[in-house]
């Protein structure tokens, strides 16, 4: 077999592959073997046809097409591991020629990562938000405990802002009760936010025994969309009411004995959120400074298809699960059509650009991943989905994605280079010194979708 490479632009090649007809002969075999088991012949045994009767009955051509078809994989591949290419997708093949006897010449165009030069990248100086936990910060997260600990006491009165009501809904649909549009006895914080629009102020100034009704859009269930008439009754008011800020507080929400350590741990644990946002912001803003060093050409088809991919993603399983067609989302996002296609191709070429620039450096670096660092990235993967680990594991294998998993992993480890190598200031002006396991992190958000790209 020969074969030749002809470059039609940075991410686009076609091979040109020439081979001996003798080279054809274990493809041709199994070409007679396959057809000697689909067909009967009188006066044969099944399996027992000799070729040149299938060549008689059936046509050397039949026979040449199997074998073809059977051999092309093969010889693509050859053709590519020679070239030493990394194709994306499947190729476009076109038979040349196909000479009984003598020769099958093909050619293959298809899509190839391209050759990129990674520059030297330890100028790279970005800027982040200082870690800095305020009082008000404090006792903020302290008030949210707090509230978490609120007790309820029912009260003959109206409702109002901050009362939890016992209430009775009804919904409406063209003048139609919906079957999945009742539901009685629903604990609701009033000002919460979280039912429908416009409960709020129905509710308030109503008194145990007392109904409303006002329109509101579904966000959930058989009409989630549509416009309902939805009748509350209130059937309890009950004032909520806040522990005290002390030592007794402290003791029942905690594990420490004063207020005071409670405070102090509530100010560690935001330092320790904020310097994790910090690292995240870091990876994030290193990143951008890397890609506009590198000159990264996208195939065209390979965009389409990831753009088309995420689409997906949104429609069918995000939005999906939440019960949102698109239209409804870009218009709560306050979006056109036309803002949503160009945010969307700008995520896929970015998305697209990282994983080229990482797997480059992560050739360049010669990093490798090994099982403790798969394991944990598994871990937390699993911990994402919902699933349990030995369960995420069992899928991953199932579904062939364990090279997809140690790219990820490989990917955050080149990104955790370049950071450590980048400066990394604060709006302070101070150094920031990143941990390794933080910088492990990275580079997850920006993942394209695997299978779109390992050809």
């Amino acid at each position: 077999m020969k074969s030749a490479v002809e470059t039609l632009n940075p991410t686009r090649v076609r091979l040109t592959v020439e081979v001996p007809f003798e080279e054809l002969k274990d493809s041709l075999d199994a070409a007679y073997k396959k057809i000697n088991q689909q067909v009967t012949v009188k006066g044969f045994r099944k399996g027992k046809i000799p070729a040149r009767v299938i060549d008689q009955r059936f046509g050397r051509g039949a026979v040449l097409e199997e074998a073809v078809n059977d051999a092309l994989p093969k010889f693509y591949t050859e053709a590519v591991n020679e070239a030493e290419l990394s194709p994306l997708g499947q190729p476009d093949v076109d038979i040349t020629e196909l000479k009984d006897g003598e020769t099958l010449n093909f050619t293959a165009e298809v899509d190839v990562r391209p050759a990129l030069e990674i520059p030297d990248y330890s100028g790279i100086e970005v800027e982040v938000d200082a870690v800095e936990v305020t009082d008000e910060d404090v006792e903020k997260s302290v008030e949210q405990l707090r509230e978490r600990f609120a007790s309820t006491t029912p009260v003959e009165r109206a409702a109002q802002d901050g009362d939890v009501v016992t209430i009775d809904l009804q919904a409406k649909v063209e003048g139609e009760v919906l079957e999945d549009g009742i539901a009685n006895g629903v604990s609701y914080t009033i000002g919460s936010g979280e039912l429908l629009d416009g409960i709020d102020d129905a509710v308030k100034g109503l008194s145990a025994g007392e109904e409303a009704t006002f329109t509101s859009e579904l966000k959930g269930g058989s009409a989630a969309g549509k416009e309902a008439e939805v009748t509350v009754k209130v059937t309890q008011v009950a004032a909520r009411e806040l522990p005290e800020l002390d030592d007794e507080f402290a003791q029942l929400a905690s594990e420490f004995d004063t207020l005071e350590e409670l405070k102090a741990d509530s100010r560690k644990r935001l330092a320790n959120m904020k310097q994790f946002d910090q690292a995240t912001q870091a990876q994030e803003r290193v990143l951008e400074k890397l890609l506009e060093l590198v000159e990264v050409p996208v195939p065209e088809k390979l965009l389409e298809d990831e753009i088309n991919t995420r689409k997906h993603n949104l429609e069918h399983h995000q939005l999906g699960q939440m019960g949102l067609t698109l239209d409804k989302y870009l218009e709560i996002q306050g979006k056109t059509a036309e803002e949503f296609e160009t945010e969307t191709r700008e995520a896929a070429v970015k998305g697209i650009k990282t994983q080229f620039v990482l797997d480059e450096l992560v050739k360049k670096e010669q990093l490798n991943v090994n099982q403790e660092e798969l394991t944990e990235h598994l871990m937390r993967r699993a911990a994402s989905s919902g699933m349990s680990p030995d369960q995420f594991a069992q899928a991953v294998v199932e579904g062939g994605q364990v090279p997809l998993l140690v790219g990820e992993v490989a990917r955050g480890k080149a990104l955790a280079v370049v950071v450590e190598a980048a400066t990394v200031k604060d709006t302070n002006g101070e150094i920031v010194n990143l941990d390794d396991e933080e910088e492990t992190e990275a580079a997850e958000a920006s993942e394209t979708s695997e299978e779109k790209t390992e050809g």
